[in-house]
């Protein structure tokens, strides 16, 4: 869907998954999510990515929306209260990341893929605590990968998809993209400055669409970016590498791609970056124990 050109120029979002409650990381990088959208007079968006059916919960959809309100963030668009680029929950998207993957498999960009998550862990280094995704040694890569690397180096051959029939659908196989190896993804995030990764060295062929027929958080995150004429992503330092990995998605889909500004990362008192596992750090169990919304989302560890 194209957007309105009366949209204001700064779009930013809120993209919460409802696979627990938030923390106090969530609290710090939604506000100022919220801080600089409203310094640019723009627009702040809330998306719910809820892809992931086995971890959702219902109960952590309502959490997400109450406990950010409870730290004065308020957003014009989202599931709650509609907006001009909806459906704002990603479970009702399907058929928007649909008509990304046909054109990437038309393209000649992805390719199926039969390994299993222990075939990769085995054959590859494990991920660093930054990127839980191990670099993928290429075990199913067939031919369409020159011409995918062609076709993203701009040349003027044509990609020429292998992947019609009978991959008419996604599901049943792990699609990945064929990243273009040696080349350099280079941006100037907005926080932390230039940053620099090599495909195939940083990160290999990544998956976008799984084999549960589920699209994967890489592709579905473009395409609602892209979509909901995002123009800057405000999120946590652990995706700097997913953002790598998406500018690629951006280009092969030939959208444009958003500014970054990566926040540095919330740790506990053992310096372990916070997860949803940290329940006693969650920004409801802060607010029970008397914290006020200054100091959680000043996100400021002082407590065991």
């Amino acid at each position: 869907m194209p957007i309105d050109p009366n949209f204001r120029s700064y779009r930013g979002r809120l993209a919460p998954s409802p696979t627990g409650l938030l923390h106090l990381g969530h609290a710090r990088t939604f506000w100022v999510a919220a801080r600089r959208a409203a310094e640019q007079g723009g627009q702040l968006i809330f998306r719910n990515e809820d892809l992931d059916s086995q971890r959702c919960r219902p109960e952590f959809v309502q959490a997400m929306l109450e406990d950010l309100r409870s730290l004065g963030i308020e957003w014009g668009e989202g599931p709650d209260c509609g907006g001009p680029v909806g459906p704002y929950t990603q479970s009702e998207r399907r058929g928007h990341y649909l008509e990304a993957w046909k054109k990437l498999r038309d393209r000649g960009m992805i390719y199926p893929c039969a390994c299993s998550r222990k075939d990769v862990a085995q054959a590859a280094g494990a991920p660093n605590e930054l990127d839980d995704e191990p670099v993928y040694p290429g075990t199913c890569r067939t031919a369409v990968s020159e011409a995918a690397r062609l076709r993203l180096r701009g040349t003027a051959e044509a990609a020429v998809s292998t992947c019609s029939e009978p991959w008419a659908g996604p599901g049943g196989v792990n699609w990945r993209f064929c990243v273009p190896d040696g080349e350099e993804i280079c941006f100037t995030d907005l926080h932390l400055g230039p940053q620099r990764f090599v495909a195939g060295r940083d990160f290999g062929d990544f998956i976008v669409w799984r084999r549960d027929d589920v699209p994967a958080y890489q592709l579905a995150v473009i395409v609602d970016d892209a979509a909901m004429g995002i123009t800057e992503v405000v999120r946590g330092a652990d995706l700097l590498k997913s953002t790598a990995r998406q500018i690629l998605l951006f280009r092969a889909l030939e959208l444009a791609v958003p500014d970054y500004y990566h926040c540095d990362l919330v740790r506990d008192a053992a310096g372990v970056r916070l997860a949803k596992r940290h329940d006693a750090l969650s920004i409801r169990k802060l607010r029970d124990l008397g914290w006020t919304a200054d100091q959680v989302r000043a996100g400021e560890i002082s407590v065991g």
